[in-house]
Order: C-alpha cells, then sequence, then structure tokens
C-alpha cells in the first residue's frame, strides 16, 4: 500500500451474485483486478473507496472493498459511462483523503493500545477496533471504568509519542522471528508464516497488515471523546485524530463560550 495508483487488468465481473462478461453504464458490481493499490476491510479498518478509470468518460466507482474467500479482493461499486469488460485495461485510483485519514486513526489506535497496556497494565487486550476516516474504536479488556485521570495520561503518552515523530517502520518477517522481537500478536488470531511487523520507536510493535503514516507526527493530534463499558469486563475507548481532532477542540471551546457568556463570567471563574 505504498502508492494509490496503478496500472491492472479485469480479471472478473460479478452481479448479484453471479460472473458476468460485462458491467453496462449505471449497473452495480463487483470488479476482480490483477494487481490492486485498494485496502480490502480487514483488521478493524474500512475497505478504500475510489474510482476504477477506462478512460476519461469512463470509470467504476468504487464504494468499498472487501475480501472473500481470504484473498481475492473485490471492489464493489457502479460504472458511470460505457462498458465494462473482462480483460479490459484499467488504472485503479483510491481515494487519497479518505486513505489518509483513515492511515490517521489506524496508526493513533496502535499508540492507544500501548498507551493503555503502559497506564492499566499488560492485562489490557485488544477485543474489537473500528478504523475509518473519520475517527477510531478501540474495545478492550478491563475490569472497570477509567477515571479521568487515567484517561488523561493515557492522551497524554500517545500525544508524546506523536510530537516524538519517529518514523513508522515495517518488516515482513516469519512469525517467530516477529514474536521473538517482541511484537504483539493478538490473542486467537490466525497468522500466516510470514506476517509484516510494525514499529513505532521502542512505544509499539505489534502485528499489522493495515495503512499507517510515515511519521507518527502525521498524525498531528490525537483526543479521547469516549470511554464507555460495552460488555462484561470490556471497555471501549473513541476517539479522532489530526483535523477531526482539532474540530472536536474547537467545539468544546464554543461550548464553554457559551456557559461562559450564560452566567455571565471569564473563562476561570466557571468552575467556581
Amino acid at each position: 500500500y505504498e502508492q494509490i495508483s496503478d496500472q491492472a487488468t479485469v480479471i472478473a465481473l460479478f452481479q448479484e451474485g453471479r460472473s458476468v462478461e460485462t458491467l453496462g453504464d449505471k449497473e452495480r458490481g463487483m470488479v476482480v483486478l490483477d494487481r490492486t493499490p485498494f485496502y480490502a476491510e480487514s483488521g478493524g479498518q474500512v475497505g478504500d473507496a475510489g474510482i476504477i478509470e477506462l478512460d476519461a468518460k469512463q470509470r467504476f466507482e468504487v464504494s468499498d472493498t472487501q475480501k472473500q474467500g481470504g484473498d481475492l479482493f473485490v471492489h464493489i461499486g457502479q460504472l458511470k459511462g460505457g462498458v465494462l469488460r473482462v480483460g479490459d485495461q484499467v488504472q485503479p485510483q483510491v481515494e487519497r483523503t479518505r486513505r489518509i485519514n483513515t492511515a490517521l486513526n489506524h496508526s493513533a489506535t496502535h499508540l492507544l493500545h500501548a498507551a493503555l497496556r503502559t497506564v492499566l497494565g499488560e492485562h489490557v487486550q485488544q477485543k474489537g477496533s473500528l478504523v475509518d476516516p473519520h475517527r477510531l474504536r478501540f474495545d478492550f479488556s478491563h475490569f472497570e471504568p477509567l477515571t479521568r485521570e487515567q484517561l488523561q495520561r493515557i492522551e497524554r503518552l500517545v500525544n508524546e509519542q506523536i510530537r516524538e515523530n519517529h518514523r513508522v517502520e515495517t518488516r515482513i518477517m516469519s512469525l517467530e522471528d516477529a514474536k521473538a522481537s517482541g511484537a504483539m500478536a493478538l490473542f486467537g488470531e490466525k497468522y500466516a508464516d510470514d506476517v509484516r511487523v510494525l514499529r513505532m520507536g521502542d512505544f509499539s510493535i505489534e502485528l499489522c497488515g493495515g495503512t499507517h503514516v510515515e511519521a507518527l507526527g502525521d498524525i498531528g493530534l490525537f483526543k479521547i471523546t469516549a470511554e464507555t463499558g460495552i460488555a462484561s469486563g470490556v471497555r471501549r475507548i473513541e476517539g479522532v485524530c489530526g483535523a477531526q481532532a482539532l474540530a472536536w477542540v474547537e467545539a468544546d471551546e464554543q461550548r464553554l463560550q457559551r456557559v461562559v457568556d450564560l452566567v455571565k463570567a471569564g473563562r476561570e471563574d466557571v468552575d467556581h
């Protein structure tokens, strides 16, 4: 996933669950390519969107990318203009902003996981996650609600790592070598013999196949927006990054200003 566009060949088309040879204008369907820069939904990260272009007037608009049968990447969407045929030469192009914003949230999720284990203890294990262009959601094992002080420590730790601006390093290695290096694997997850190891300084080393920032400073800012319980012994943290985090802070500032206006006092007097 080091690029967002490529040259490819259409090797299969599907419509309403059946294989077809062509898709016509405005028809919805699924496209399979011999190679693709699109990320298919996996590991909590949503699939990429974008276009598969035939020429300036013909393109397949991809709304989602999914995996089927383990290794088959399926581009889901609608054709706009002309006819798309099996064997056509095309140019797949990932929607850049969506990819970048998703990467910010995914990298921040790794930092959050490490921060949780630092603050709460090594009993913390990932129980689920969602990473999309707008937010992150992380479910983890813990026996009680987090205090405000704990949440502040976690948020500070993540933002400290962002300011450190370490390069995000990825390596492909054997599963045994990855575990020996200290990389964290998800309990119960099945892994291939060779795995992708993602390293963020000395703070976080995990197995991950998702898309990430090049350097932690790219995340900009991390903000926790909610912490709740979702099951016995399982907590959930939600957060935002980058421009979304800044927008959250600005909205919070506006809420505080409305309180200040109502009580007709300075900001420093609101909590008295």
